[in-house]
């Protein structure tokens, strides 16, 4: 018995996402279509969706071909003019780059960089910054550049959001994780992040807000804890959501069991909204997102 080689248009094909979006008309699938046809490519997963709010047309696929990214990108060109569409196209599989903001508690940055080592998380995080120094040996033992530079003024303020705008430069940063990040980002600095900067929030929103939310979460007997993941802007936790996850629990869970409970809904709704950003499965529809899963 002899093992079959692949042949060389299996060998040289890559496989490419195609994200879209536009006002929503007929033609828009077709002449998409028509165009990876032309760049010889296979479609090897579709979706879509037509938003009846903003009268705006999501599409996202995947696609394999033997041509490269510019040939792809020409056969694009014209549809991409005659509908003016906003699009991306990316490798399949590619790693983000991620930048991770964090202040003391560590569990998310835990969960980020040991599902980034094993594989499981298709990001690449070259660097952890820090309000506090108490997270450098965590990262340090995940093999991971970190720095810290304390906030205690509005000068201190504008010099780490300063460090934030040069790492994301000298890193090619193309995305921007809240770890549990405990400030407040300029109106300024949100702006520039527009888009690609996700903040993981300790509450079902809307939620128990200030210090302590367990504390108040107990204190009312609450009955579902649950996490909210959305991007960051200058309306404070009020940013399109990405993913929310909820537990239920009872009135014998004390304040610490409740923190234990939603530091796990924290991880794991965070590490599910940053998997869908780094596939490129999330699209803007104005103040909410479309999720491709």
């Amino acid at each position: 018995m002899t093992l079959l080689e692949p042949n060389r248009d299996e060998m040289a094909s890559q496989h490419w996402v195609l994200s879209l979006s536009c006002q929503d008309q007929p033609g828009i699938v077709h002449a998409v279509s028509g165009a990876i046809v032309s760049a010889r490519g296979n479609i090897t997963e579709s979706q879509q969706f037509s938003s009846a709010d903003t009268g705006r047309f999501f599409l996202r696929l995947q696609l394999q071909t033997d041509a490269a990214r510019e040939e792809v990108l020409a056969a694009l060109q014209p549809v991409i003019a005659r509908f003016g569409l906003s699009w991306q196209l990316d490798q399949v599989g590619r790693r983000k780059r991620t930048l991770v903001l964090v202040s003391t508690a560590g569990h998310c940055l835990n969960d980020l960089l040991f599902r980034q080592r094993s594989g499981q998380l298709p990001v690449e995080i070259p660097l952890v910054l820090g309000n506090h120094a108490v997270l450098g040996d965590l990262a340090a033992f995940y093999g991971v550049a970190f720095e810290s530079r304390r906030i205690t003024d509005a000068d201190s303020r504008t010099d780490f959001e300063r460090r934030v705008l040069e790492a994301v430069d000298e890193h090619d940063i193309e995305l921007v994780v809240l770890a549990r990040y405990m400030q407040i980002l300029s109106p300024e600095l949100c702006e520039k992040l527009r888009g690609r900067a996700v903040n993981i929030h300790h509450s079902f929103l809307p939620g128990f807000k200030g210090a302590n939310p367990y504390k108040q979460a107990h204190a009312r007997g609450v009955k579902l804890i649950g996490a909210t993941a959305h991007f960051v802007t200058s309306d404070l936790d009020e940013g399109p959501i990405i993913e929310q996850n909820v537990v239920r629990v009872d009135h014998a869970a004390t304040p610490a069991e409740l923190m234990s409970i939603g530091q796990d809904e924290e991880c794991r709704t965070l590490r599910q909204a940053v998997t869908w950003l780094a596939e490129d499965r999330v699209l803007l529809d104005g103040a909410r997102t479309i999720i491709f899963r």
